[in-house]
């Protein structure tokens, strides 16, 4: 398939019909026919069979979708990195990567006393995955990463900020009134509870792991979850206790759920990543430092 080819049968894919694709990337509607009517001469099979009227992908069609997918993706990364590389260092823009535990509560705060320093700036935030900050910083989409636990990078410099710990979030009268007004709880007093797991790929999840096996406990997890914002929601609803860092905890409702120190301690670091090819700019130093405040304070309190 040629790339026009290509691009008519995504159209199509996306839009349903032959008219709403000609709309969409701005030709006719005989003109797509024909496109499409070429590249199922080329392929040697039809991608669409009209049923009723309407326009239904063959299985043909529905195996290569998902190639075609990751191909247009692709194609919009190298339309990102060659817009970064046209001009890398906006004064008037700052772009932010976070991953979802930091951005409910901690980026809010900090981005307010950024704000007060430099009112005129557009700030651009994505939360993701450590794995996709990391891709996207080395393909240098942004200025500044926040992280926990970040593996080190030879093209990405890493600064830590602080180390939260993790805390236990258990829903109002799940645990037993001693260990609550105890303020502590050992993994192993979790066993017998039901937990929300973070996913191992996660770098707390990872954390946790290696903590359980240390003590030998086995905890029961009734739910996997892939964000921390998702096990607290949990918790606020009574379904199980979540193990989550300081950061997060912070957004807890406290007249909904108790929350503990874990014993012993897990570390959680906070990090922060910028691409070494390059020397920070102002703005990402002064959202830095900002950041860095807002993190010890809110690991104080």
């Amino acid at each position: 398939m040629r790339l026009r080819h290509i691009e008519v049968f995504n159209a199509v894919m996306l839009t349903g019909s032959v008219s709403a694709a000609a709309r969409l990337m701005n030709v006719t509607q005989p003109a797509v026919s024909r496109i499409l009517a070429h590249a199922e001469l080329q392929l040697g099979f039809a991608l669409f069979q009209r049923v009723k009227g309407r326009l239904v992908p063959t299985q043909e069609a529905q195996t290569l979708y998902p190639q075609v997918q990751q191909l247009f993706a692709q194609l919009d990364e190298v339309q990102r990195l060659a817009a970064s590389l046209k001009n890398p260092q906006r004064c008037d823009e700052l772009r932010i990567l976070t991953v979802f535990a930091l951005s409910v509560e901690l980026l809010p705060r900090a981005l307010r006393a950024f704000r007060a320093q430099y009112p005129g700036v557009a700030v651009t935030i994505d939360a993701l995955h450590s794995p996709q900050i990391v891709a996207a910083l080395l393909r240098q989409e942004a200025d500044l990463g926040f992280v926990f636990t970040a593996a080190a990078h030879p093209s990405l410099v890493q600064e830590h900020l602080a180390d939260a710990h993790m805390l236990c979030v258990a829903p109002r009268g799940m645990l037993p009134p001693a260990l609550v007004a105890g303020g502590r709880i050992g993994l192993s007093d979790l066993a017998q509870q039901p937990l929300v797991r973070l996913a191992a790929s996660d770098p707390i999840g990872t954390l946790v792991n290696h903590a359980c096996r240390e003590a030998e406990v086995s905890l029961q997890a009734p739910y996997t979850v892939q964000t921390y914002h998702a096990a607290l929601a949990l918790a606020h609803h009574g379904q199980a206790c979540a193990l989550v860092d300081a950061c997060t905890a912070a957004s807890a409702e406290r007249d909904k759920v108790d929350v503990l120190a874990v014993q012993p301690p897990i570390a959680v670091p906070v990090q922060a990543l910028r691409p070494a090819n390059r020397p920070a700019s102002l703005l990402a130093e002064a959202m830095l430092r900002c950041m860095r405040a807002v993190v010890v304070q809110a690991l104080a309190e």
